[in-house]
């Protein structure tokens, strides 16, 4: 029988922890050590991730299947956890995880928040009262053959699988559409540099292009970590020793979720060593926030070949997403390269963070899996988002302007270096800088002292032969499809 009361007109239920008895409202899912945490760990003023709550329905389920299947469960209730679990993956019951994402006790209070909405969800099914633990309990039965330190590792990895998964689909679309930009400014001329300096003359299509290569690199780093991610120690219980859990259900477990999931999981061939690092995290946040270095990057670059557009390089053009000034009329400004390099510091912030964590664990546990997930996750999701608004609302946007391009190429003292093989480093660094003081172009200035005839010049400061290996003039290839 369960004992309820009425306070100021709310009907509330009570139940009984080690820690002594508490009110919950009596229409709630969640019980008494759910209602403790969110009391404790109001630290972010958030609730635990969607995709975290539907991992943790889908251990439940499986762990419920293995455990009738190894006859520690009946039949009734087995069915009765697992109509609970589907509600959850419907979308049902996730206003009941009520725990705060970053708390102490190593992920037990995300573990009995799902344990307890899922028993008492499961003894409504079963006609009974929510509370009445008789039914089903929220430990003995929902978390049998379990303990909180398998099961929270393994809920994370299956969250930052399906996370992971959706931020590679927007870097694919990432990769395509510079592609299509490299191929699109292809005959687009324009001055490189290095060290914020003129260099030598690049074309923007081989810039988008380089561009393209370096994100086709970080989606094959996330191809690795989702491999990370795929090793569980679900049957290893609190050490990793398997210790309470039956050896049927032990060989079952896994193959069993990933199953129900839909996921390539395998178990870990040792769970000591499962339960006690976490350095596949770390990992993974090294992989997401590499590729946040290279966005970062790239953001950079946009923002100041776009720079201007009067004063600055003014090479390009980015879409106009909105005004840029209170004050300045017209004033546009690069806001989506901005926010993805925001984006970025915090990945990196986030990345710091986890590493912290995964070092700071001691001996068979590491108890600060709770703020490796939120970084993480947090990480792999703001990723994705502005991945998507990258490729929406800038990078597919882009022109070029052509003609200022081709000017600052002409107009460039960099074009010496094309120079060198004809009349040595030393006298094409001396024309170099007299081009610097005078403001005379290096044609003139070349022309003038007699080095090299007009025709001469043409073909060697032919800025596009510049774009493509070799020494021009002297059997320079212009495809370098001839070097294979």
């Amino acid at each position: 029988m369960v004992e309820k009361e009425k306070v100021n007109g709310v009907d509330y239920r009570t139940e009984r922890d080690s820690i002594g008895t508490k009110a919950v409202p009596e229409d709630v899912y969640y019980g008494v050590q759910s209602l403790r945490a969110a009391e404790n760990f109001h630290i972010t003023g958030l609730f635990m991730h969607p995709e975290i709550i539907n991992s943790l329905a889908y251990i439940k389920k499986a762990a419920a299947i293995t455990n009738c299947e190894a006859g520690l469960l009946d039949k009734k209730m087995t069915n009765a956890i697992v109509e609970a679990c589907d509600e959850i993956l419907a979308g049902k019951l996730h206003k009941d995880f009520i725990v705060d994402p970053i708390q102490g006790g190593a992920g037990t209070s995300i573990n009995m928040n799902a344990n307890e909405v899922i028993a008492n969800r499961a003894i409504e099914i079963l006609g009974g009262e929510k509370g009445d633990y008789s039914v089903v309990n929220p430990n003995d039965h929902v978390n049998c053959s379990q303990s909180t330190n398998d099961v929270i590792p393994t809920a994370g990895k299956m969250t930052s699988l399906r996370l992971l998964h959706r931020t590679k689909k927007e870097l694919v679309r990432l990769h395509e559409a510079l592609e299509k930009k490299a191929a699109e400014f292809d005959h687009v001329l324009k001055m490189g540099r290095t060290q914020m300096q003129d260099a030598v003359p690049i074309r923007l299509g081989q810039e988008f292009k380089a561009y393209s290569v370096a994100i086709m690199r970080d989606i094959h780093r996330m191809d690795k970590a989702m491999d990370e991610m795929r090793t569980v120690n679900m049957g290893g219980t609190a050490v990793g020793t398997g210790l309470n859990a039956d050896p049927r259900y032990l060989r079952r477990i896994v193959p069993n979720l990933s199953e129900i999931s839909g996921m390539d999981l395998v178990q870990a061939f040792d769970l000591i060593d499962a339960t006690q690092n976490l350095d596949s995290f770390v990992a993974v946040s090294g992989a997401v926030k590499a590729c946040a270095v290279t966005l970062s990057k790239i953001a950079n670059d946009l923002r100041l070949m776009s720079s201007g557009p009067r004063a600055g390089f003014g090479e390009i053009n980015l879409p106009a997403r909105q005004n840029g000034s209170s004050i300045m009329p017209g004033k546009v400004n690069p806001v989506i390269p901005e926010v993805v390099n925001q984006v970025a510091f915090n990945i990196i912030g986030n990345d710091m963070t986890i590493t912290m964590a995964a070092e700071a664990g001691q001996l068979e546990l590491n108890a600060f899996e709770p703020i490796v997930f939120y970084c993480l996750f947090q990480s792999i999701d703001t990723l994705g988002y502005a991945v998507h608004t990258f490729v929406d609302n800038c990078v597919m946007g882009i022109t070029a302007n052509e003609n200022r391009c081709r000017y600052l190429v002409e107009n460039s003292v960099g074009i010496i270096t094309a120079i060198c093989p004809y009349v040595g480093y030393q006298k094409a660094a001396d024309i170099a800088k007299k081009a610097i003081r005078t403001g005379d172009s290096v044609r003139k200035l070349i022309l003038e002292e007699g080095i090299m005839t007009e025709e001469e010049l043409d073909k060697v400061l032919d800025p596009v032969s510049m774009t493509e290996p070799g020494i021009i003039g002297k059997g320079a290839v212009k495809n370098t499809k001839e070097l294979i």
